[in-house]
């Protein structure tokens, strides 16, 4: 990361907080914190310019507005914004690619949330703030086909997965499953295939999965989700390599989980995994 020396020891006094730090009685003039607004090295001076898919699905970005700070992910933005100094009026929304936003070079935002999970490959390429939220992988399946009625991940030996590409999901397939799973260019094209009998299952993270099987998919199911597999996938906001802003964000994703703020959107937004067991 690229913030200076003095800015780094700036942080541990005043950034926690999100906003300017007024000075000490003792102090001449004030001081700004370096996580505030006027000096946060952003794309566009005093705004915040957060990216998400094109479209954005529900429970993450209702109604594809992520403007108006309904689901899970655009309420996390906001929640974030707020916390470094920023009102509303001053993010600014633009659209990616999932698999465009990982890859190197120059970004058109401050920060991506697409479910990105934090991963030692992807670090290689982008910066991720600390994780704001934790998930497993489950199975979207249909009612009567392959996947009904099984209950172990012995028995997904014989059934034909698919995933996004890009997704972590793609590894739970190979790794945990030990199968080849088929791959598409994005959760929309992987549940087409589960639709037309392609494939008998798509493997996405759990909240994906309530919302496919219970909007997308006739006769939906989750078939199971996966154990957690130490603390599970750990989804993170995507900065630029070397993003100046990333140690404020961190620091900002932190205070949200400290103070509650994110579980409690996150029981408003996604809901109870009720209703999905773990595969043995």
């Amino acid at each position: 990361m690229t913030i200076a020396a003095v800015a780094t020891v700036a942080l541990l006094a005043a950034c926690s907080s999100g906003s300017s730090s007024t000075a000490t009685a003792t102090s001449a003039a004030p001081t700004t914190s370096v996580c505030a607004p006027a000096s946060l090295q952003t794309l566009t001076a005093g705004k915040l310019t957060v990216a998400t898919g094109q479209p954005a699905y529900y429970p993450w970005v209702i109604d594809d507005k992520p403007e108006a700070g309904k689901g899970f992910e655009a309420a996390v933005a906001y929640a974030v914004a707020k916390q470094l100094g920023y009102a509303d009026t001053d993010v600014t929304w633009v659209r990616t690619t999932f698999d465009g936003a990982i890859a190197p070079g120059p970004k058109t935002f401050d920060f991506n949330l697409q479910q990105y999970t934090i991963t030692d490959e992807r670090k290689a390429a982008v910066d991720f703030s600390s994780p704001y939220y934790t998930t497993p992988q489950a199975i979207v399946a249909v009612k009567g086909g392959k996947l009904d009625g099984v209950t172990t991940i012995a028995g997904l030996k014989d059934v034909k997965l698919g995933a996004g590409v890009g997704t972590t999901a793609i590894d739970i397939i190979k790794t945990v499953v030990g199968s080849e799973p088929a791959v598409f260019n994005d959760n929309a094209a992987a549940v087409a295939a589960l639709k037309n009998g392609q494939i008998d299952g798509v493997v996405v993270d759990l909240p994906t999965a309530f919302y496919l099987s219970g909007v997308e998919v006739d006769n939906g199911m989750i078939a199971g989700q996966f154990p957690l597999s130490g603390s599970g996938d750990n989804f993170g906001l995507l900065l630029a390599k070397d993003s100046p802003l990333t140690t404020c964000v961190s620091q900002a994703v932190d205070a949200l989980k400290a103070d509650g703020t994110l579980d409690s959107i996150a029981a408003t937004w996604l809901g109870s995994d009720a209703g999905a067991a773990v595969l043995q």
